[in-house]
């Protein structure tokens, strides 16, 4: 009997789970109906992960809802089988799929924070399958909901459900969410980007846990991404995709060690790191000073301390760190949204105006944005040309056949053709909304462009592209940029100097070259350590570590006192570092550093 019970048990966790054949589904555009999915087949055993792989529009997202019997609003199926568990869900019920969603396959977003209902408490949205499908109490929902709080490591785990999304961090609320979607005890998961944009830390502790629960629970998954190195972590196969075609299927080892696809091939590269050499210029300007600047909002703790930065005229300094370090609030600052407590900015040796009320329109032309979500930055009623031609006429006076001139002009510049000027943002992709972007801060003809996470929501080769383009508008038009990232890999593809921000302070600062090799500040070598590596195994390798161990699923805490990344460092010294505030440093590289340990002392600690 026993023998036949394993037997059993070994059957039942190698039979298919969801089996999809020739799936076709169509979108609607203003050409009618279009193919989106193109006949794609693909089988899932229980308990494994699945990735599906490649660029925005390759179908990854509405393949992943398909498999809950699903089509997004303007889509619909056209063909093909979908049987999840013996289920057909393309003929069944809406009852019967009701049934199934949320309760037997359960759904990821790529941002929980859009996810989440700000108006309701975290641990009543997560009471609220189980009840609906009748699984449990509203109070057994809620023990349970506590019990996988504690088993996904969440802080204070019998209260942090009380709390309003607003109240957690990224990293705690995307595994709030995991811990929703496992509620009702799924048999499968679709996990749509849920790793994109959050930075390098918080990523992998979100890729601990969905391991963690995929592995214990003997979940299956489909786990949607354009990152190869972050899939290659989770995944037993890899599907590559493009415009709705099956590209390549094969085991992950077999996909990362040998493609058969040249477009695998071109994911591979895309997300592989491309460091640039530095350019020395001699004698550069300093187009942008920022000095001793403290800033914070209404009656808190100042977010940033003491701030001083340098960005030379033609360079791009990189400022990164984990989400809650400062760096959207510098720019807020310098761009006069966040007028400073204390210090100073000049441009070109002139003092600006802390508020940007109070810059003349020359002072608001030289210093120009673009921003993270190319979605919400672009009016969705504008036309390109409207979009385009506001600073045109705002800055520069244009009007008539001279600005429709220049704004085919600036479309060139960005690689679009003159036939996107009437386009609205919902008929581009993710990448030209982003280059319409970029086209609009190039029409005021700044001197200072500020780039907000501009790659973070884009796919490896879209980003890639973007990056392209940013570098030769620079040796085109001599333009100099702050880039804001907290992609490592990005920030040594384009930057000259980095500046490495944590808890509102500066913790190492100077040319690229320097940070990003040892001695490191303990917390630049956390950064750099947490970036995936394109290879299986990696992520446990990385978890094993005692700077993992120290750094990873840390909130980052502004602190008056000592060093605020003191309880994350492996090596901060008892007491002192908690007390005394770090001294700067400079290496024989030429950068600086604050810590309380010598540069030897850390290079002979991390060799």
């Amino acid at each position: 009997m026993l023998a036949d019970a394993k037997k059993n048990s070994e059957s039942e966790s190698s039979a298919t789970l969801l089996e999809v054949k020739g799936l076709r589904i169509e979108g609607l555009s203003e050409k009618g109906w279009q193919e989106i999915v193109c006949g794609v087949d693909l089988k899932l055993k229980r308990g494994e992960i699945l990735g599906l792989i490649g660029e925005s529009g390759a179908g990854k997202s509405t393949i992943g809802l398909a498999a809950m019997g699903f089509a997004r609003d303007g889509c619909r199926i056209t063909s093909g089988e979908i049987i999840f568990d013996g289920i057909e869900l393309c003929t069944a019920s809406e009852e019967q799929k009701r049934k199934l969603r949320g309760n037997r396959i359960s759904y990821v977003a790529q941002s929980a924070a859009a996810a989440f209902n700000p108006a309701h408490r975290l641990l009543d949205q997560f009471a609220e399958g189980p009840v609906d499908h009748k699984i449990m109490s509203r109070t057994e929902a809620k023990e349970k909901g506590r019990q996988l709080y504690r088993s996904l490591d969440l802080p204070d785990p019998d209260n942090i459900g009380e709390r309003w999304p607003h109240q957690v961090s990224g990293g705690q609320l995307q595994r709030m969410m995991v811990a929703m979607a496992m509620s009702c005890g799924p048999d499968l998961i679709v996990f749509d980007e849920p790793t994109t944009a959050l930075d390098v830390t918080t990523q992998i502790e979100v890729l601990k846990t969905i391991k963690e629960i995929v592995t214990a629970r003997n979940v299956s998954a489909i786990y949607i991404t354009h990152d190869l190195a972050v899939v290659a972590q989770l995944a037993d196969h890899l599907m590559v995709l493009r415009y709705g075609n099956l590209i390549e299927v094969n085991s992950t080892g077999q996909i990362l060690e040998a493609p058969k696809q040249e477009y695998t091939r071109a994911l591979l590269n895309a997300r592989t790191r491309h460091e640039q050499t530095t350019v020395q210029i001699s004698d550069a300007e300093t187009l942008l000073s920022i000095n001793s600047v403290t800033a914070g909002y209404g009656n808190g703790l100042d977010i940033l301390q003491e701030i001083s930065v340098s960005v030379e005229r033609g360079r791009t300094v990189a400022v990164v760190g984990e989400s809650g370090s400062g760096k959207s609030t510098l720019a807020r600052v310098i761009t006069g949204l966040l007028p400073p407590r204390s210090g100073e900015i000049h441009f070109q040796s002139e003092s600006l105006p802390p508020a940007l009320a109070q810059r003349s329109k020359q002072q608001l032309q030289k210093v120009q944005m673009i921003y993270q979500l190319p979605d919400v930055a672009l009016n969705p009623r504008q036309r390109v040309r409207d979009i385009v031609g506001r600073p045109l006429s705002f800055y520069l006076g244009l009007s008539g056949k001279k600005r429709e001139h220049r704004i085919i002009e600036l479309l060139e510049h960005i690689e679009l053709s003159e036939h996107y000027i009437d386009r609205l943002p919902d008929e581009l992709s993710g990448g030209e909304k982003q280059r319409i972007c970029i086209a609009r801060a190039l029409a005021a003809e700044p001197e200072l462009i500020i780039c907000d996470e501009v790659t973070s929501a884009l796919d490896t080769i879209v980003a890639k592209a973007i990056l392209d383009l940013l570098q030769r508008l620079q040796r085109e038009l001599s333009l100099t940029y702050l880039f804001i990232s907290h992609d490592l890999d990005t920030v040594a593809s384009i930057a000259d100097q980095v500046v490495v921000l944590y808890a509102g302070r500066i913790a190492e600062q100077g040319p690229k070259t320097a940070v990003f090799q040892p001695p490191f500040h303990p917390y630049t070598r956390l950064l750099l350590s947490s970036v995936p590596e394109m290879r299986q195994g990696w992520l446990e390798e990385t978890l094993s570590t005692h700077e993992a161990k120290a750094g990873i699923a840390r909130e980052v805490k502004i602190t008056e006192r000592g060093c605020p990344f003191a309880e994350r460092c492996p090596v901060a010294i008892p007491e002192i570092c908690v007390r005394d505030r770090p001294p700067l440093q400079t290496p024989a590289s030429g950068h600086v550093f604050a810590c309380q340990h010598a540069p030897e002392m850390l290079l002979d600690h991390f060799a």
